[in-house]
């Protein structure tokens, strides 16, 4: 009994360890995806007036779904599995517009290694490249504070 229940404990390990690529060969490709076109590209920034950003110094940029008439700006973004699994590698991709011309003023571009890790409760490990460089990063970079518009 006590061999059933330490094979029955050991098996998701097991399964884990031999299945898809391992977590170390994954980050090794996320560094490599990472270098040839990861990070941020800021192709225009806008100056806004301190009014337009909050008491924490952001601006509200609404996902392009969502965006309402009054809105200047709006952001797109996607989500692909490039190896779907435990653990999976994905790329993530953030682009800001500016509504009236369509114009793209910058993209993010994020490779990420998810999972690999002991099953679980717990948290799903993760490895991500660049690091710093998340959508707020990027908005930041882009958007910044401007003169105070005179009355």
């Amino acid at each position: 009994m006590k061999t059933l229940t330490m094979i029955l404990l050991a098996l998701p390990l097991v399964i884990a360890c031999t299945s898809g690529p391992s977590k170390w060969e994954l980050d090794r490709e996320v560094e490599r995806l990472c270098a040839i076109d990861g990070g941020i590209k800021v192709y225009e920034t806008v100056k806004l007036p301190a009014e337009k950003f909050d008491q924490y110094g952001q601006i509200r940029i609404p996902y392009k779904e969502i965006v309402k008439p009054e809105d200047e700006y709006y952001y797109e973004s996607s989500t692909i599995n490039l190896i779907k699994g435990n653990p999976e590698l994905l790329q993530l991709h953030t682009q800001f517009y500016r509504k009236s011309d369509k114009k793209l003023l910058g993209e993010s571009v994020v490779y990420m290694r998810r999972g690999g890790g002991m099953p679980g409760p717990w948290h799903m490990p993760a490895f991500s490249c660049p690091e710093k460089e998340d959508d707020g990063y990027l908005k930041r970079q882009i958007f910044i504070k401007g003169m105070k518009e005179k009355l």
